[in-house]
């Protein structure tokens, strides 16, 4: 079993920066692609950022220029830093990953969420 446990969320002024972080720990050969998803209220799950295991990263629209995911594959984990903060961005940030297992398949694992306000 694998488990993505996240940490750094939290209330935050407009124009403010916050850093997400994703720790992934359990059966784990390897991990593809790792990434950040939020969900706003009465919103579906959007992508936020993406980075490869290569590090190879896309990024929504939104928060290019902004936002910058990073990972480091020793340690399986993932961050988001946020920066220039906006109302809009107030949401349950989640954690996932793309896992390769011992077995050599694949599944994806979300994260419990983390709550982001950004208060105006």
């Amino acid at each position: 079993q694998v488990q993505l446990v996240e940490s750094g969320g939290g209330l935050v002024q407009a124009g403010g920066s916050l850093r997400l972080s994703c720790a992934a720990s359990g059966s784990i050969f390897s991990i593809n692609a790792m990434g950040w998803y939020r969900q706003a209220p009465g919103k579906q799950r959007e992508l936020v950022a993406l980075i490869t295991s290569g590090g190879s990263t896309n990024y929504a629209d939104s928060v290019k220029g902004r936002f910058t995911i990073s990972r480091d594959n020793a340690k399986n984990t993932v961050c988001l830093q946020m920066n220039s903060l906006k109302p809009e961005d107030t949401a349950v940030y989640y954690c996932n990953a793309e896992v390769v297992s011992y077995y050599y398949t694949t599944y994806n694992y979300w994260g419990q969420g983390t709550q982001v306000t950004v208060s105006s």
